[in-house]
């Protein structure tokens, strides 16, 4: 159903005095501008810890894509303007804006590029005489929403990760116009998730993202996300905590996630899904997806991947998922020590992780595992126990791919103001939160830091590993993403040099 032209009464916990804006919105940009740094590409969009990257990865932005395909059900204009993506110098990409004119435009924004979305911001109210509205989302804006009013010219700020519906919302009342005088918007109605259309992938450009991501053994491949975000979600250090808070798990159902698969299989030719909620839903849920999946034979057309939590399934489980056409699973390591489990509350065991990547392994899949470095609690000893196990992990060949960072206390996480409370902060310079360099203040040096997680790229990759990997070799596809890993594992040093 299409916007109501006429006035219409708003929800009364939502105080409005006058509109701020007369204009009606007809179109909306989804803008991700391009952001010039000597240290890489922005991985932005989909991404719940910013980094520059010499990847050349890049994620599509699954729940930006649900809001443009709910919105073009409503009657608007959609433009996909993903300039970081399609590697658009900053000239082409405000010539491009200045050609379409959206009406509205959204930014979703994230703490190390804040201050470049200030001045962007700035230049799009300077130069598009058009005036349009400006919008940003994401967790940082959420958690500080008034520095960036303070900041730049922005129009609203959309507090919490639910973008589909707050823009759903906020342009309903713009159209009847009512719109909020305050700048800072919250949902006002609850959600769900299943009056959500499947996503237009046409409309969202989904070529951009099929081939350059290492979580893709097979091509082309896209993502989709059952749950918004985990079901644990309490997580200390996650940024995406901000944007949905614990207890206030949301999923599809396994009906609406059988239908995106089959789109992206049936009409798209894709070969491999990964789901990037924060962790795929489990127990009924995931025992009727998987069987869904057998039942239809998409397990024989299309592989998938997802996040999951360390003690969460058991072998059986596994074995399930693996014929329900099940390849790689992503588990957040974090730490070997258990007092830092506890302190960014984990929920998990450290006992848990080699119980599980063994059940994993038995079940054929490929688990990937990710450990992070400068915990203010951790010695070097500490981290050297962590970096250990991993090293480990890979020379059992209990685990396939590895990702370590820099732990980072993003804005509105319990980190952030656990580290703000105790004067750990070693600078609030947002530009310098983008893992390159120790934010926390820690019994380990910021140098020797780095060189821990160096350390631990190069240690993994020995000789037994390396022949366990090319034995594993039964098709042209495995051999072209072990290339293809390998080399990104190399340019992966780069970001932590």
């Amino acid at each position: 159903m299409a916007y109501p032209k006429k006035k219409s009464s708003l929800n009364p916990t939502h105080s409005i005095k006058k509109p701020v804006n007369t204009s009606v919105v007809k179109s909306i940009s989804f803008s991700y501008p391009p952001l010039d740094s000597l240290k890489g590409t922005a991985f932005l969009s989909q991404n719940r810890q910013f980094q520059w990257t010499n990847t050349g990865n890049v994620i599509y932005p699954i729940i930006p894509a649900y809001a443009a395909t709910l919105l073009k059900t409503k009657g608007l204009k959609i433009f996909w303007d993903d300039a970081i993506a399609e590697k658009l110098s900053y000239q082409q990409w405000l010539s491009r804006l200045n050609k379409n004119k959206p009406d509205l435009i959204v930014i979703e924004s994230k703490t190390p590029v804040i201050k470049k979305h200030w001045e962007i911001i700035k230049q799009i109210k300077k130069e598009c005489h058009w005036r349009p509205l400006v919008v940003l989302l994401g967790d940082h804006v959420t958690a500080l929403p008034q520095e960036s009013i303070d900041n730049c010219p922005v129009d609203y700020i959309l507090i919490g990760g639910h973008y589909d519906f707050l823009l759903d919302e906020l342009i309903g009342h713009i159209n009847s116009g009512q719109a909020p005088t305050d700048k800072v918007y919250k949902l006002q109605k609850p959600i769900n998730l299943e009056k959500l259309p499947i996503i237009d992938r046409k409309l969202t450009h989904w070529q951009l993202y099929a081939y350059n991501n290492t979580n893709y053994k097979y091509k082309p491949g896209s993502y989709i996300m059952s749950g918004r975000d985990c079901w644990w979600g309490r997580c200390s250090f996650c940024s995406w905590t901000s944007l949905f808070p614990g207890k206030n798990f949301h999923s599809f159902s396994v009906a609406h996630t059988i239908s995106e698969i089959e789109n992206l299989v049936n009409n798209f030719g894709v070969k491999e899904i990964f789901d990037d909620s924060g962790t795929l839903p489990i127990g009924k849920w995931l025992n009727d997806l998987c069987n869904e999946l057998i039942s239809r034979g998409l397990n024989k057309k299309v592989v998938l991947g997802c996040n999951m939590r360390f003690g969460a399934l058991t072998q059986k489980e596994y074995l399930l998922m693996k014929q329900a056409g099940f390849r790689f699973i992503l588990y957040g390591l974090e730490s070997a020590n258990q007092k830092t489990l506890l302190f960014v509350n984990k929920n998990e065991k450290t006992t848990d992780a080699l119980k599980t990547l063994k059940m994993a392994k038995t079940a054929k899949l490929e688990p990937h595992v990710t450990v992070m470095i400068g915990y203010p609690n951790e010695t070097l000893s500490d981290a050297q126990k962590t970096l250990n196990l991993a090293r480990y992990i890979f020379q059992n060949n209990l685990a396939d791919s590895l990702q370590a960072t820099i732990l980072i206390p993003y804005p509105g996480t319990p980190l952030y103001n656990y580290c703000q409370k105790n004067n750990l902060l070693l600078t609030t310079n947002w530009d310098d939160y983008d893992m390159r360099q120790p934010i926390i203040k820690s019994l380990i040096s910021p140098q020797k830091q780095l060189e821990l997680v160096q350390d631990l790229f190069k240690g993994v990759v020995n000789s037994k590993f390396i022949y366990k990997k090319i034995i594993s070799i039964r098709s042209i596809s495995d051999i072209k993403h072990l290339f293809n890993y390998s080399f990104k594992y190399i340019k992966k040093l780069k970001d932590f040099s």
